[in-house]
Formats: C-alpha cells, structure tokens, sequence
C-alpha cells in the first residue's frame, strides 16, 4: 500500500549535511521528511567508514564518522523529522508554483513545498571488483566497506585500491590482522600524503606487504575463498593466501532520476546558487557534495553552510509575505522553544 504525506521540505539525503539541513529548517519553523536510499541514515560517513576520524569540524576535536552521525541525530531530536529509509526518489513532480509531489519506489507520495538534494555523489554505490565469482562471497568474505573493525581482527587481509579509504583501512587494520597485503596497480597512490607515509612505515616495519598489479580471479576450497591472484604488470601471477578481501575502488556516482528532473547538470554535480543554494528549477535546492558553484569546496563545513542559506530561502518561499529575521540561538526564546530549551537556565 502506498503512504501519501505532507509536510514543508522533502531531504533527498540522510548524510551529515541532509541531517543537518533538518536542523536549520527547524530553527525556522520548518518541518522536514528525509529520504535515503541506505536503510540507515549517515550516508556514505555511515556506509563506508564509520570510524574513520574526522578533524576538521569546528570545536570539536576529532569525531569518527559514526560519531558525527550520532550527533547530528541528536542534535535534530527536537524537529521530529520523518526519515524514509532503504527507498530512492523514483519521480518530482511540478504540482504548481507553491507544490511539488515526490514518489519513491516504496510507493510513499509526499507533497512539498520544497525539495533539496543533499545526496552526496549521488545515489553511489561502490566500484565492484569484476572478476568471476565474487558475488557469491560479498559480506562474509569480500567487503566494499568497513562496518566493524573487530571483524577483520585476526584475519589474513587482502585490501584492493590506491586512495584514501584503501590507505586509511590499511593503517587501521595492519596492526590487527595476522597478515594484511596491498594490492595496487602501481605504487603511486591517491591518498593523503600523510596516510602514504604512515603506510610506508609499517611496510619497513614487516606489517603491510605491498603487491602491484590486479586480482584476476579468486580461488576457493569447499565454497570459501582461500587466495586472491593477482596479475603484475609482467603477466606474471601471484596467489595470495587470505581469509578477506577488502575492496576500496572508490565509489560510482548515478545521479539516478535525478537526471530527469530538470536541473543543471555539471559533471554529475548539479548548479546552485552561491545566494542560496536554489537550482535552475524553483523550489529545489542542492547542498553537500553533489552541489557546485564557483569556488565550490566539497567539505562538509561547506554542506553546512549552504543548508543554512537553504533553509532562510525556503523560509521566504513558504512565507512570501513574512520577512524573515536573522535569529541567534544564544538568546532567541522562539529559537529556545523550538530547540525544547525554553525552560533551561544559563
């Protein structure tokens, strides 16, 4: 049976810059309904390395992803926002100049006022390893993500890739495995400097192996994998003993129906303002890493801000008539009430 609903703003996105656009559309008065094609929200910070540290989020020292998650869930409490989960954005329709109508494949219908995509690179789904069989294995011995560092404790790894969440997942897990090898198609790599350097010290150290090439094929014993082979840049081959595989070849960005929606499409990115994060078509906004404008840095501080200057836009499309007040949560009451402060003493 399909659900239909309605509310102020529909999120497409449930990453840290989705939730957070929960956030200021609530200090505004603004109820919001997120959807997200993962059955949890976080977003790629939940999906793909939720313990990874995050340092550059202001006041706050470090934060693993999982962690900043958390806090921006906490953080929305009050707003009561309604996430669908595990369901895409299948169409938006133009309903007239005050409503849109989103459909998802779960069937739930939401009326809108507004829409803001806030879905990172998209609906991304990882770059498989395309070799014969190996989808008989993915998350009991092959993983395109790390869900559980104790998992991978004690194991014999093979990590595939070359950037940041290969080199980060290599430094976090080399001292934990019973052996771990790297395995890249040559020995430049893509991530941080800093990460490189950490990798090369446990190489010296005899804790990471390092293998150039590509694995090939897989090979099994009774239905489990036991090596990887790979191929070297020489034809030569080399099977590597493991018990995991861990694959790290970044992500595949598909922007989905969101190509059908009308918006200006730059290099699977979409045009918003710098004002205030509006797209070519009214009433739809973008923010986070699947927006771009001159100067655009794709940092999550950045999200941040542009879901502020989404939600003070929204605020005047809703509320034409009504001028909208810069408001500080220090000292607004209406701000206090809204964040269920109101009785709180300093």
């Amino acid at each position: 049976m399909s659900s239909r609903l309605q509310t102020d703003v529909v999120i497409v996105g449930a990453g840290p810059c989705g939730l957070f656009q929960v956030f200021e559309l609530g200090l505004l008065g603004l109820k919001a309904h997120i959807i997200d094609a993962l059955d949890r929200p976080g977003g790629q910070c939940a999906e793909l390395y939720p313990d990874k540290p995050i340092y550059d989020i202001p006041a706050i020292k470090i934060v693993s992803a999982e962690g900043l998650v958390n806090r921006l869930l906490d953080q929305i409490t009050p707003f009561g926002a309604e996430m669908h989960l595990g369901q895409q954005v299948e169409r938006v329709d133009v309903l007239d100049e005050d409503w849109f109508e989103i459909k998802t494949t779960k069937r739930t219908t939401i009326r809108a006022r507004a829409v803001v995509v806030a879905g990172g690179v998209g609906s991304f789904q990882p770059r498989p390893l395309r070799v014969e069989g190996v989808e008989k294995h993915l998350q009991h011995q092959v993983f395109y993500g790390v869900q559980e560092p104790d998992a991978h404790h004690g194991k014999r790894l093979v990590v595939l890739g070359g950037g940041d969440s290969a080199i980060d997942w290599t430094n976090e897990l080399a001292t934990h495995a019973a052996s771990l090898t790297l395995v890249h198609r040559s020995d430049k790599f893509r991530a941080a400097p800093a990460s490189v350097e950490k990798m090369e010290s446990l190489r010296k150290e005899g804790k990471v192996s390092l293998v150039i090439g590509n694995v090939t094929r897989l090979q099994t014993d009774r239905g489990l994998l036991t090596a990887a082979v790979v191929t070297h840049p020489d034809r030569s081959e080399t099977a590597l003993p493991m018990d995991q595989l861990l694959v790290f070849f970044g992500l595949s960005p598909r922007l989905g129906p969101i190509h059908d929606w009308g918006l200006e499409i730059m290099k699977n990115q979409i045009n918003a303002s710098t004002e205030t994060s509006e797209t070519n078509v009214p009433g739809i906004y973008a923010i986070g890493d699947i927006a771009t404008y001159p100067g655009k840095k794709k940092l999550i501080l950045s999200g941040f801000h542009e879901a502020a200057l989404a939600a003070f836009a929204i605020k005047k499309r809703v509320e034409p008539d009504k001028k909208v007040f810069l408001q500080y949560t220090t000292t607004s009451p209406i701000m206090h009430q809204r964040l269920g402060v109101a009785d709180s003493k300093s």
